[in-house]
């Protein structure tokens, strides 16, 4: 008899972050002007707004207690334009960045 072995089945990769991150799927840039000119991709600005995919647990203070962030998955945030390190995630581009770097959540 011989045994046959048997692969694990390949699970969707996620991005867990840590501490004070959080990790931004970032919004789709426009295609058009308000003029209604059409853009190529290389004349597009990355958008510096997107959606929160995920938390950390909070940032640990001096005395060792551990507090919550202020934003929580599924805020539409606005961020500094170069804020986060980008991750390719499957087909996903995401970003990983400091809470820090979080101007505002929108409404």
């Amino acid at each position: 008899m011989s045994a046959s072995a048997s692969k694990p089945a390949k699970k969707s990769a996620t991005l867990i972050p840590l501490g004070d991150r959080v990790v931004v799927e970032r919004e789709q840039s426009e295609q058009k002007t308000s003029g209604g000119i059409l853009l190529p991709d290389s004349a597009k600005d990355k958008p510096a707004r997107g959606v929160i995919v995920s938390v950390g647990e909070g940032r640990l203070d001096s005395k060792g207690v551990r507090n919550a962030l202020q934003v929580k998955p599924g805020d539409r945030v606005v961020f500094t334009s170069y804020a986060g390190e980008p991750f390719k995630v499957g087909d996903e581009e995401l970003l990983l960045m400091r809470e820090d770097d979080i101007l505002a959540i929108l409404g």
